[in-house]
Order: C-alpha cells, then structure tokens, then sequence
C-alpha cells in the first residue's frame, strides 16, 4: 500500500519487503483548468503548463548537476548564473521524460505528465540531496490549478507496477499568487537515501529565482 505523505512528512526508503528502494520515478500529474463558458454554458479547457525540474547538491552545498528543459531561454538563465537545460544527469542516474505542455483535461486520468526517472545506484557519490520542483510558464497561480500530485513508483515512464509513496496538492486559497512548489527532496543521511515532501509554494516566476531560493534557504 502507497504511503500518504503529508507536507514536511520524512520517510525512509524500503519496501515493505525490507528491500532498499533504489530504481523508482518521480512523476507529477496535474489538472488544466476548466471555466465555464459564456452565460455558463458549456465548459473551457485552459492548457497548463508547468515544469518538473530538479537540482544536485553536493557535499558542500554546492549546485553540481541539474536537469530542467532545454526549452528555457539561455539568456534569462545566465542572469541567475545557470548553463542551458538538460533532461539527463551527468552520470546518468536521473532522466526527464519530456515537457507536457497542457495538464490532464477532462480531470484526472491517473498518468503522470512529466516523469524523472531515478536509479540511486547511479547517482554521482559527491550528490547528497537532490531537490524536485514545479515552475508554472504561464499566468495561473497554483490557487486556480485543480491538482498537482507528485508520486514515486517502481516501474517505468509508461507503465506503473507499484506506487511507494505519493503527496497531493489540491487547489485552496493559500496558493493565491504562488506559481512555484518545491515539491520535495531526496537526502543521503548516513549512507542512506530519504525522502522529505516539502510542499512550499512561492511566488517566483522563473525557475532561476526558485533555484536561488533552495540554495538560500534549503541548504
């Protein structure tokens, strides 16, 4: 059975079996907006588009890696000190399965709409936390987003064998003006990867500023 997080909620990474948790994804799913249409009738569909990205810190606090999409303007990212987009670690541990431009439509089909896929056994010993966020491209605040939800499970981008963990965000008022979730981070402590669903939202309007802020604040 899935564990249920709650924000700010630390867990530990074995199965039920006892077995280490190692090769697993990282998939967040989320809703388009839906407005009814004039004098109510009929319904708008919104596309949504929000960005998974995530970031490698080492040992010393220091960004090592990153992934986050090829699609973000190179020149923006140079004012906050960032090289261009990518969707694979460097030791190919982590991989990004793609942009989703437009969230579920017609409510939640239950499928992930971006995926990082992640093999433990893999990533680069200096890597000590491994931070995962959502940045929205466009005008909506995360008030307006019907759902965001980021799960981990065993299987593959395509197919889900068994869900170990998953956290729900659902639309409510305190998400007024945020357009940012730091979703959550995997740790080392002792040798050991953990899990930590954060849940903050904030009102950065660019994945440079929600970079900044992690390393300001998160470290």
């Amino acid at each position: 059975m899935a564990i249920n997080l709650t924000k700010g909620q630390k867990i530990d990474l074995r199965k039920a079996s006892g077995d280490k948790l190692t090769n697993f994804c990282i998939g967040v799913n989320w809703g388009a907006i839906q407005k009814k249409g004039f004098l109510g009738l009929g319904t708008k569909n919104i596309d949504v588009d929000l960005d998974l990205s995530c970031i490698l810190i080492d040992d010393n606090n220091n960004l090592c890696d990153h992934i986050y999409s090829p699609l973000y303007n190179i020149e923006v990212l140079q004012q906050f000190g960032l090289p261009k987009g990518k969707l694979v670690s460097n030791d190919g541990a982590l991989r990004h399965t793609g942009d989703d431009l437009q969230g579920d439509k017609g409510g939640d089909d239950g499928l992930d709409n971006e995926i990082i896929t992640v093999d433990l056994s893999r990533v680069s010993p200096a890597v000590s936390k491994i931070f995962f966020f959502l940045n929205n491209v466009g005008d909506e605040d995360f008030s307006q987003i019907p759902y965001a939800k980021i799960r981990m499970f065993e299987g593959t981008p395509t197919r889900v064998n068994s869900v170990f963990a998953d956290y729900n965000v659902s639309a409510e008022a305190a998400y007024t003006g945020k357009k940012a979730l730091i979703m959550a981070k995997l740790y080392k402590r002792n040798d050991e990867w953990k899990f930590d669903a954060i849940g903050d939202p904030t009102e950065d309007v660019f994945l440079g500023q929600t970079i900044h802020r992690i390393a300001k604040n998160y470290l």
